[in-house]
């Protein structure tokens, strides 16, 4: 293992397991594997052997085990499906097909005219997305009173209207939740005759603008873990078959503590999977005459009385465009991954008012009264001002699917087979951990996945990205420049859970791609496994970069802190991908 492997956890619960093995056979992917027995809770101590109940001993005090662990990779591989490769695909649909698996890119925040801040109809939206590109949509409008009395029904139709017009476009209903005493976050359903009512409900009863103001602050993040139960609630009783919560902005405002995203993720691991890794309003930070000249995804906040104390100036800015949390090598995204938390990251428009758009809001609108305002009108005025983009147009989440269907979808991001990018920076790509040398198609665990290797087996991570060779968006054509490879010890559960440092991860190696390639096919050895990591995959244009705020030694090429005024986001472009974790048994 390379020198960032520096604990010895795994030494301590892999206790007689020294043996030394190379087959393809010793790899196990994800829940249904074959974990050790002192693993499978299924399984009484009374039938385990004696150095199987010392590592299960080992494993429940440490916290991995059982439910102290949350759903901890390192007891439920479950938690992070890493799901064999599909053996054929549904009969509709777009996507792009790599890796075994069909990419469906999408966008899991836009308003309408239903929030009380945006102005686009429901078909508006989903045309533009479904024109740039994207295969899902999730109308996200603003939780609050009005909504939730009127437009969570208004809006309904408009988004049944639209899944029969736009039949090759997946359009989920959702609502931008107020998270009590934190940010917002995206809630949606997979579409039946009840997401109306689980939405509604929901929002009457959990979103902070419905709750009492002389909340405390215990009262409030009560509320916001009883909330994600209850869409858990809601999918056990087969109202839907599916419920997702998304944290959007996290660092926007300080406001999201690491111990209320740890309290949301292991309130429902099934429910609570992310959060923005970067957030919408890219064109915000266009500088002026052309564009608005401000801050990036709007980021351009200082601390409050609400924000938590530990965060630095640094996370109210973001970084290559992305969030702070994510962006940072060793920061609080891979504190979460360094527990063994599946938690996932995404990219999105966060559509309200769109940059370059030539229509305002209908005249005479009434939106307390309707819920809604009347239906856009041409006005001949370019939008120079608007910080967004639409739907497609620079940002996407792309999820690895079995097939094409919204249940598909949703089990893809689930899942965490997902990568994003901005600008179109690349086409498509497969990241898959090996057993070193083994290069069948048929092998691998895909982005998201959990393998067990025997302890002493080489491994290593694949990456097939195939290029981008078609201009995007904006008229030209990304060029990637750089690939890291950043790996991290997975360390069990912080006995802090405001912690958002992991100080074993670093990029362990950076890939200069040749200028006029079409596709790069590379790889990166890990040495013989004999601790537990995870690892995961970012890459550039390379245009603007800085040492990450961990230093050179972490992130020598890490992205630049966006300068409010002068963020032209065509001209800084990344993707990242989610992790594959490895661990020894």
């Amino acid at each position: 293992m390379p020198e960032y492997a520096c604990i010895n956890l795994w030494e301590i619960i892999d206790m007689g397991h020294g043996h030394d093995h190379h087959h393809h056979d010793d790899v196990h992917e994800g829940a249904g594997g074959d974990v050790s027995p002192a693993l499978d809770l299924s399984i009484p101590d009374s039938e385990l052997s004696p150095s199987d109940v010392s590592r299960r001993g080992f494993l429940r005090g440490a916290g991995l085990l059982g439910a102290g662990a949350a759903a901890s990779v390192l007891a439920t591989p479950s938690a992070a499906q890493a799901a064999g490769l599909p053996h054929s695909h549904g009969p509709a649909g777009g996507g792009t097909e790599k890796g075994g698996f069909k990419w469906l890119a999408g966008d899991h925040h836009i308003h309408t005219q239903y929030s009380s801040d945006a102005q686009y109809r429901v078909i508006d939206q989903a045309r533009h997305g479904h024109a740039f590109g994207l295969d899902w949509v999730v109308i996200t409008d603003h939780g609050s009173v009005t909504h939730a009395k009127i437009g969570v029904d208004k809006v309904n139709p408009d988004i049944r209207a639209t899944r029969d017009e736009l039949r090759e476009l997946l359009t989920f209903q959702g609502l931008e939740w107020n998270i009590p005493g934190a940010e917002h976050a995206t809630v949606f359903v997979t579409p039946s005759r009840n997401e109306v009512e689980v939405l509604k409900k929901f929002e009457q009863n959990y979103d902070g603008s419905a709750l009492p103001t002389t909340n405390t602050n215990e009262q409030n993040e009560a509320a916001a873990i009883a909330g994600i139960k209850f869409l858990a609630s809601q999918v056990k009783a087969r109202k839907v078959d599916g419920a997702v919560f998304l944290a959007n902005h996290p660092a926007r405002r300080g406001i999201d503590s690491p111990h209320e995203i740890r309290n949301w993720r292991d309130a429902d691991p099934t429910v609570a999977i992310g959060f923005e890794g970067a957030p919408g309003h890219q064109a915000a930070g266009i500088p002026a005459p052309n564009g608005r000249g401000g801050a990036r995804g709007y980021y351009d906040n200082n601390p409050s009385a609400a924000s938590f104390a530990g965060y630095p100036l640094e996370s109210y800015r973001t970084w290559g465009g992305f969030d702070w949390m994510t962006a940072t090598v060793g920061g609080l995204w891979d504190s979460l991954l360094s527990e063994g938390k599946a938690w996932w990251i995404t990219v999105n428009s966060d559509s309200h008012v769109n940059y370059l758009d030539q229509s305002d809001r209908g005249p005479g609108s009434d939106f307390e009264a309707n819920g809604k305002y009347n239906d856009p009108v041409y006005t001949g005025k370019t939008l120079t001002t608007a910080g967004d983009f639409w739907p497609g147009f620079y940002g996407r989440t792309s999820v690895g699917a079995t097939s094409w269907g919204y249940k598909q979808v949703m089990d893809g991001l689930r899942a965490g087979r997902v990568w994003v990018d901005h600008g179109r920076l690349i086409k498509g790509l497969d990241a898959r951990v090996r057993v070193a040398g083994d290069r069948r198609g048929s092998t691998g665990t895909p982005l998201g996945g959990v393998v067990h290797v025997k302890r002493g087996t080489s491994t290593e991570i694949t990456l097939d990205i195939d290029l981008q060779d078609v201009p995007n968006w904006a008229q030209f054509i990304p060029v990637l420049k750089r690939v890291d490879v950043i790996v991290g010890s997975v360390t069990g559960p912080v006995a802090d859970k405001d912690a958002f440092t992991a100080p074993n991860t670093k990029v362990v190696k950076s890939f200069e791609v040749s200028p006029g390639a079409k596709r790069v096919s590379l790889s990166y050895s890990f040495g013989r496994l004999d601790k537990p990591f995870y690892v995961r995959v970012r890459g550039t244009d390379g245009n603007r970069t800085q040492p990450g705020l961990m230093g050179a030694s972490v992130d020598p090429y890490g992205p630049k802190l966006d300068v409010v005024g002068d963020a032209d986001p065509w001209g800084d472009l990344w993707f990242y991908t989610n992790p594959i974790w490895v661990l020894p048994r």
